[in-house]
């Protein structure tokens, strides 16, 4: 995996990207395991060979904060990788990154939860987004991996959750929604908006190789395609 990350890392400071995002799982060990601190560190060490003119951006996971996180989880994520729920601005385009682990099982720290949908209410509220190009947003948990209504298992939100979600992300008008998590790609819509699961850089659980998504966004307009690692184009116009 270590060889897996320089390879993208030296993809992604050839192309030079606005942006860069880890969609969650930064360690495999969470915060309880004794291998944590070295994975934490391994990571920093990893990442840090991005160009510093392109920013980094860490999504929380399961693995991050545990499948059921708690206040101390949380927190020592927040130690180590900053906070597990912000938004940001980059070209016209309002981005909102979710702590998606407290939607999977919030049964852990309900109180995270309910204050991330406060914040999240407020971020979406605010006129200025409805000015925005683009709404995005990143999650590890794949709100659905291929259709909005369909069954709660591992790899998607529970209904309960993801149903709310959706229609306030629809009201926003939100464009597209990214996440991991699966190991492999999928992809669904929910009337326009997006559900895009990317595979990994490191193991693959699936026929999707090892690689990254490369997204192009534009004034009115938003592709994306999945690259294996050794198949990334030498540029993106």
């Amino acid at each position: 995996e270590q060889v897996l990350v320089r390879q993208a890392v030296a993809h992604i400071n050839r192309l030079q990207p606005r942006f860069v995002i880890v969609c969650g799982d930064l360690t495999n060990a969470t915060p309880d395991h004794a291998r944590y601190a070295a994975q934490v560190s391994q990571y920093h060490q990893d990442f840090s060979q991005i160009d510093p003119e392109i920013p980094l951006v860490c999504v929380c996971g399961n693995h991050d904060v545990g499948n059921r996180p708690t206040a101390t989880s949380i927190d020592r994520y927040r130690d180590n990788f900053g906070d597990d729920y912000f938004s940001f601005w980059v070209g016209g385009v309002f981005n909102v990154v979710l702590n998606s682990s407290l939607l999977k099982d919030p049964a852990g720290a309900p109180d995270r939860l309910l204050a991330q949908q406060k914040w999240l209410d407020q971020q979406l509220d605010n006129p200025q987004v409805q000015h925005a190009k683009h709404v995005l947003v990143f999650l590890h948990h794949p709100l659905f991996l291929e259709q909005a209504d369909e069954p709660d298992q591992y790899f998607n939100i529970p209904l309960e959750r993801r149903l709310p979600l959706l229609e306030q992300f629809k009201q926003a008008q939100v464009r597209a929604i990214f996440a991991g998590h699966y190991h492999r790609n999928a992809y669904g819509r929910a009337g326009e908006m997006e559900m895009i699961t990317t595979g990994p850089v490191g193991r693959p659980l699936g026929k999707d190789p090892s690689g990254l998504r490369i997204v192009k966004i534009e004034e009115a307009d938003l592709q994306h395609e999945y690259y294996p690692l050794d198949d990334v184009p030498p540029q993106v116009e």
